[in-house]
């Protein structure tokens, strides 16, 4: 399995935003959507404000597989599910690096709903 690299994690950790689009059954990327990420350790979380039934997210749950851009990282990426037990430290992740944003901005990425789609972003 192929991790990030440190200077990528960095990066990853210094901006806002990245881009994500995931991956049609016919292999084609995608419109890109642009949301929040933050890692924990050496792992990167991304979340559906929307719950499982945001659009972007449920493009994560057919094939797994799709592209990043953030900072001057171009990446291919395996979509995994997110385990529930580091749900804690994501939301840890989320408040430290959003905490400039108005808290009703940081509390959609807190939610039941968005915790449960919580995705790991898995370099390829």
């Amino acid at each position: 399995m192929t991790t990030w690299t440190l200077d990528e994690l960095n990066e990853i950790n210094k901006v806002d935003e990245l881009r994500i689009a995931s991956q049609r059954a016919d292999g084609t990327l995608r419109k890109p959507v642009t949301i929040w990420v933050v890692k924990v350790g050496e792992d990167v979380f991304i979340r559906s404000v929307n719950g499982r039934e945001g659009a972007w997210f449920r493009g994560t749950q057919s094939r797994h597989a799709g592209h990043v851009s953030v900072g001057s990282i171009e990446k291919d990426v395996t979509f995994v599910d997110g385990d529930p037990k580091i749900n804690n430290q994501v939301d840890a992740a989320y408040r430290t690096k959003y905490k400039r944003y108005p808290t009703a901005y940081v509390d959609s990425v807190l939610t039941a709903n968005a915790r449960a789609a919580t995705i790991k972003l898995v370099p390829g």
